[in-house]
């Protein structure tokens, strides 16, 4: 991924529109961007298009994430916020 690639992408994974998931998926880019396949990223940039309100109550569990989010990226997330984000 080319630097400014990964820019934009952190960028936008920490300013997602509410403080929570800024909180969320900005530590989660933090910690594991850098380290995504092209297909994880891919997987990455599109659930941060994707509605606010349901990104938060998939990641924490309120609400069942749907199948076509249900992959290994989403479950490197809701594993992030369950252990990582609870200590921030």
């Amino acid at each position: 991924m080319d630097s400014s690639h990964f820019k934009r992408v952190m960028h936008r994974a920490h300013y997602m529109g509410s403080n929570e998931n800024d909180i969320l998926f900005g530590g989660f880019a933090e910690r594991y961007l850098a380290t995504l396949t092209p297909e994880q990223l891919g997987r990455f940039e599109a659930l941060l298009a994707e509605n606010d309100t349901d990104l938060f109550n998939w990641v924490t569990g309120k609400q069942d994430v749907p199948p076509q989010w249900d992959d290994e990226v989403m479950a490197m997330i809701k594993s992030f916020v369950q252990t990582e984000a609870a200590r921030r």
